[in-house]
């Protein structure tokens, strides 16, 4: 099977939603498809360092000027390949990329705008590469912001398009009027263009479903992979007692509300010594959230019992995921995917969630952990607390954690649903 796998690309960020595409794109490789990688806007940046893609297609830089001047949609392709070119892009954004919705509403519109658009250029380069050189029997997209490439690629090729949807509405509820009314009226049109939807979790479907005005019957749930080489059996049982985070710092992840937790914990006699430590990109946005719960740690008088040891890479999350006895992301909005819980729990880590989103159905599934009320800090250190004081009942949900996201969240589980959905597409 020849597919196209376009990606977009997060800047230095390691981005769930790309480490979710480029672990499916090596699956699909690994049994023998003939797959080509297409990163937008920046780099895609993976945990192993591979190799760029020769290029970068729809460049930041590139998409951001031609947006604001008209000029920049006329000039040579030659210049174009100047500015799409990996290495400036990757120093452009080396001091990080915002994602805050607020500040990107008018370039969302403009992508969305499609071949209508001020990137219509970008866009016909894309679609002719993907016809002289790809030549693909199917193409998917990471998700429906770039969904107005549908219509061109069916268009110009006229094969099956997939649309991955990954959680895409916190983003578009975050635009603001009016261009979020824009927004989903775009993706609404070009959604005709689009042969099969795809959701990374039950509730991820209902929720775009919901949001994007697409009947459910068009979404086919395939759940999110984790690779496992490398994930050690932990089963809860470091020392000291460490409660861990991994992900990105920003308001919804609940890295506050993890520490609000920790330090009503702490207030209470018997708990031995302990510490939170927090992994992940720092967002811009998130910069005066991690100092502000820095000033709350030590208030309390626990700041040697905090830290955020920055982003990791493969090898060091993996050694961070070793060093946990239990793992929690309270995320304060629902979340569709929750990969750095699968991961957390592949290492054999008993989690805490809240009960909202895809959590839900990860726990229900996998039995790895415990469900507690949605941003509520005494339910959420009551759970711990008891943790702690039942290293049995930890070890248990230790184990059930390690071996029900084999049974359930496997990059080959990801890859067969995945082959499932093209396959009947392709009609084979």
């Amino acid at each position: 099977m020849k597919i196209a796998h376009v990606t977009a690309g997060a800047g230095h960020m390691y981005c769930g939603s790309c480490l979710r595409d480029t672990t499916l794109g090596a699956a699909l490789r690994s049994a023998g498809h003939d797959i080509a990688l297409l990163p937008v806007y920046t780099p895609t940046r993976t945990e192993d360092h591979e190799p760029d893609a020769p290029r970068i297609f729809l460049g930041g830089i590139n998409v951001f000027l031609q947006e604001h001047f008209a000029l920049f949609r006329k000039i040579p392709k030659r210049f174009d390949r100047v500015l799409d070119n990996a290495t400036l892009l990757r120093l452009v954004t080396r001091h990080g990329v915002s994602v805050e919705p607020a500040h990107l509403g008018h370039m969302t519109v403009s992508m969305l705008q499609g071949l209508d658009g001020p990137v219509r250029k970008e866009i016909e380069e894309l679609v002719r590469f993907l016809a002289d050189e790809v030549r693909p029997e199917i193409v998917t997209l990471p998700n429906s912001l770039l969904i107005s490439l549908a219509p061109a690629v069916k268009a110009a090729l006229d094969v099956p398009v997939c649309c991955t949807l990954q959680g895409e509405d916190v983003f578009l509820d975050g635009l603001g009027e009016p261009y979020r009314g824009e927004a989903l009226a775009l993706i609404r049109r070009h959604a005709e263009s689009v042969d099969r939807f795809i959701a990374v979790s039950e509730f991820g479907a209902g929720e775009m479903a919901r949001c994007l005005g697409l009947d459910r019957d068009r979404i086919t749930v395939v759940p999110l992979g984790v690779r496992f080489d490398g994930h050690e059996r932990n089963g809860g049982t470091a020392e000291p007692f460490t409660i861990g985070y991994l992900a990105r710092v920003s308001p919804e992840k609940g890295l506050d509300v993890l520490c609000e937790a920790y330090r009503r914990l702490r207030s209470r006699a018997g708990l031995p010594p302990s510490r939170v430590v927090a992994a992940g990109y720092l967002m811009p946005e998130g910069r005066r959230l991690l100092a502000d719960v820095r000033k709350a740690m030590a208030s309390a008088g626990l700041a040697n019992e905090f830290a955020y040891v920055g982003e990791v890479d493969r090898q060091s999350k993996l050694a961070f995921l070793r060093s946990l006895s239990v793992f929690s992301l309270p995320a304060v909005k629902d979340d569709q995917k929750g990969l750095s819980v699968l991961e957390a729990m592949a290492s054999g880590v008993p989690v805490v969630q809240p009960r909202r989103g895809a959590f839900i159905e990860i726990l229900e599934k996998t039995g790895g952990g415990v469900l507690v009320r949605p941003d509520d800090p005494d339910s959420l250190a009551d759970a711990i607390l008891d943790l702690w004081q039942n290293p049995e009942r930890r070890r248990a949900l230790g184990d059930a954690a390690y071996a029900g996201v084999r049974a359930h969240y496997g990059a080959d589980v990801m890859l067969q649903a995945t082959l499932g959905v093209y396959r009947s597409l392709l009609g084979v």
